[in-house]
């Protein structure tokens, strides 16, 4: 489940057009309503919200906003679903690793159909989409489908007057607030673990791309989870996700944001219930470019990590520190490869590069690129955008950057590729590290020795060796610092869904 431009670029590569996946036409959007107890739901409000299409800017349907109200009934019908004795809870483990997989057959069955929505709904390009977001949440499903009968304690001895066990039991509630880069694939990185474990679910879609995660309620449905077991609100942030974190009947929240959203949750939750929370959050990921590197290799990499989805990637690779005897020649190359970049309709399989999500991220974007003009990093290539209401803005290449600058601190969020000079190894491993965030790192070297030793000083949760972008549903993903807490995928995550019990037994004899 490699989560880079990687799959889809050599599957279309190896394809004749005429036999590569086709959008299909949607003429109108089935699942607009809350998703509660296995039902569909109007608003306690009355209000919905227009969900738009960033590529076009047309509304593609009106879907039903959920708010406080609406998130206390869907955490009602979760209580009911958890409940001693419920059909949820006395389910077999392997009953429940074989509903996940039902639901990845059923996500299998409609991918072209969820493929478009999520095109669609976000604008990134359709092939993306139906190769990348798609098989890396079906295979979620199916790694987590694995592991729901085999989660279990252990026996520890202590004395013989004793025997003492452990337990791994559900958390309870979880609350999942999705983000709107990777809305399908982010929604099942949390709901996979959490039900494999055992909980019951409510998630908030991102109010920008909610049309994915509504599709998967009626799949849901389909595939027989007992009602109240997973819930959909539709909202915003302000309402329906504060309600999330200070809920004192969710027991658990789980999140992918920016990081200031997510202070913010962390603080609700512990002024409610001390909830748990699990915080994926914001990056500024350096990438190191070392002169005895395959420099073409490089290139590639990272600008598949600078332009994917647009730069609208946490793990972004938006801080590259290149060895001063490659500096010249990284940067010409990386022009070349810019160049290449096909910018258009995200329904058309020829496009790599869609529109950013709305007005006001394109706006933020757009600012930060001024702030590098202004503050002397040398544009090289890109740094506009496409006729006067598009969303679109062209992949940026800036050299020269100094690490002072705000392209060079902050987040962008964006299709900005910010170059800078090192000469030694020890002077970029102090700069590399120098940031708020920790989230992913990238070495580009043939020697081994170097790589190894570079990586154990990167403070970050992952990081990537002669590649970028390469993550996979068996390993755990999260990051240091300000980056988040905790770890979603592998193994690793279901500690973040689960509870671990002691029980202890007085023996009436001993030997």
């Amino acid at each position: 489940m490699a989560q880079s431009g990687t799959t889809r670029n050599r599957v279309a590569e190896k394809t004749p057009a005429s036999d590569l996946p086709q959008p299909v036409k949607v003429q109108q959007v089935r699942n607009t309503k809350i998703f509660i107890n296995n039902e569909w739901h109007t608003s306690i409000s009355g209000r919905t919200f227009p969900t738009l299409n960033p590529a076009t800017g047309d509304t593609i349907c009106e879907v039903q906003e959920a708010d406080k109200e609406d998130v206390d009934k869907a955490v009602a019908a979760a209580k009911v679903a958890m409940q001693l004795g419920s059909a949820w809870r006395k389910m077999e483990p392997s009953r429940r690793g074989r509903l996940l997989h039902r639901l990845a057959d059923l996500v299998e069955r409609d991918r072209l159909l969820i493929a478009t929505l999520e095109s669609l709904d976000t604008g990134k390009p359709f092939l993306q989409a139906f190769f990348v977001d798609l098989e890396g949440s079906i295979r979620t499903l199916r790694y987590y489908a694995g592991w729901a009968d085999k989660i279990h304690g252990k026996s520890v001895p202590v004395d013989e007057t004793f025997m003492c066990i452990t337990k791994h039991e559900p958390i309870g509630i979880c609350g999942a607030i999705i983000p709107w880069n990777f809305p399908l694939l982010m929604l099942m990185w949390k709901i996979a673990p959490a039900l494999c474990c055992g909980n019951t679910v409510v998630i908030k879609p991102a109010e920008q791309t909610p049309l994915t995660a509504l599709h998967i309620g009626s799949l849901i449905k389909e595939a027989e989870f007992p009602p109240g077991v997973v819930n959909i609100l539709p909202g915003f942030g302000p309402t329906a996700g504060a309600a999330f974190a200070s809920h004192c009947g969710i027991d658990k929240v789980a999140f992918t944001g920016s990081t200031e959203v997510g202070q913010l949750i962390k603080e609700s939750a512990a002024k409610s219930n001390l909830k748990r929370v699990t915080l994926e959050l914001g990056g500024k990921n350096p990438c190191i470019v070392f002169a005895d590197c395959d420099l073409q290799l490089a290139v590639e990499e990272i600008q598949k990590g600078a332009f994917y989805n647009q730069g609208q990637c946490c793990t972004a690779a938006s801080r590259v520190f290149v060895q001063e005897k490659i500096y010249e020649e990284f940067v010409r190359r990386s022009i070349e490869s810019a160049k290449k970049i096909v910018i258009g309709d995200p329904l058309d399989p020829q496009t790599t590069h869609g529109p950013q999500i709305d007005q006001q991220h394109f706006d933020k974007i757009m600012d930060l690129i001024e702030s590098g003009k202004k503050e002397g990093a040398k544009l090289e290539y890109g740094g506009g955008y496409l006729g006067e209401k598009s969303l679109f803005i062209q992949p940026t290449i800036f050299s020269e950057v100094k690490d002072s600058m705000r392209i060079a601190v902050e987040e962008i969020f964006g299709p900005v590729l910010c170059i800078f000079r090192f000469k030694s190894q020890q002077e970029v491993i102090e700069r590399a590290n120098n940031s708020r965030y920790g989230l992913v790192s990238a070495v580009f070297t043939t020697s081994m020795d170097r790589a190894l030793s570079v990586s154990g000083a990167m403070e970050t949760g992952t990081v990537w060796i002669n590649c970028y972008n390469a993550l996979h549903v068996q390993t755990p993903f999260g990051g240091y610092k300000m980056s988040g807490n905790g770890r979603e995928l592998g193994e690793y995550a279901l500690a973040e869904y689960s509870e671990v019990k002691t029980v202890t037994f007085k023996m009436s004899e001993t030997m």
